[in-house]
């Protein structure tokens, strides 16, 4: 399988190119600085060299030609400001699902977050004050998965994570379409994504997960979210 992955430089991103590299596939990351070439490179993965942010529809479609698959793992990263939140966890992730409809891929999978759907609107909009970026980054997240679901030519699966560390992978996992919180592995939400491409399962559901008592794959085929 050709997977083409947004934010292809992020810690899961990194973690699932090995993951599906390893596994005899071919995935190409989503950069936009020409000095992380050579970290995809490592990890077995392809770059594509491109800027979210200054690119349209059109054109990342011609890049999805031929692919069997795309993930969003972007972000605007802890440092960015609340706009970044917008420009890439929101409009970013929407582009690319407007872009993989128009090249017909219809499988995407979202790396979103646990609880995006109870951000404060009133302390989501823009201009946001610093203790106010991460409800704007709820709002994204939230705004983004709800367009995706909406997509009708869309085999989609959105994955909301809970906290992320980076302990190594267990391979067990506790999923629902909501928990009360709880942390995971960034190896165990890369292999779930990994998992629900290459098994094909887990379409059309939006699940949140952190660390439990499953195996990620039985997990994965009994979501009925």
């Amino acid at each position: 399988m050709r997977i083409v992955i947004a934010g292809g430089h992020g810690q899961i991103a990194l973690l699932l190119e090995r993951l599906l590299s390893d596994a005899g596939h071919d995935p190409v990351g989503i950069v936009r600085n020409p000095d992380q070439v050579r970290d995809l490179e490592q990890v077995g993965a392809r770059a594509l060299v491109l800027d979210l942010e200054h690119t349209d529809v059109a054109a990342l479609a011609g890049h999805l030609d031929g692919a069997d698959a795309v993930v969003f793992a972007a972000g605007g990263g802890g440092s960015s400001g609340a706009e970044r939140k917008l420009t890439i966890d929101r409009d970013g992730a929407i582009l690319l699902a407007d872009a993989a409809e128009r090249a017909g891929v219809s499988r995407y999978v979202m790396v979103s977050a646990m609880h995006t759907d109870e951000f404060d609107a009133a302390r989501a909009e823009l201009p946001a004050a610093d203790d106010d970026v991460f409800q704007v980054y709820l709002r994204a997240k939230s705004e983004a998965d709800a367009d995706v679901r909406a997509r009708d030519a869309l085999d989609w699966t959105i994955v909301r994570p809970g906290a992320l560390t980076d302990d190594a992978p267990t391979g067990l996992v506790a999923v629902g379409a909501r928990l009360e919180g709880g942390s995971i592995p960034r190896a165990d939400v890369a292999a779930i994504v990994a998992t629900a491409l290459t098994e094909g399962v887990a379409v059309k559901t939006q699940f949140e997960v952190v660390s439990g008592e499953l195996e990620i794959s039985d997990a994965l085929t009994a979501i009925r979210y």
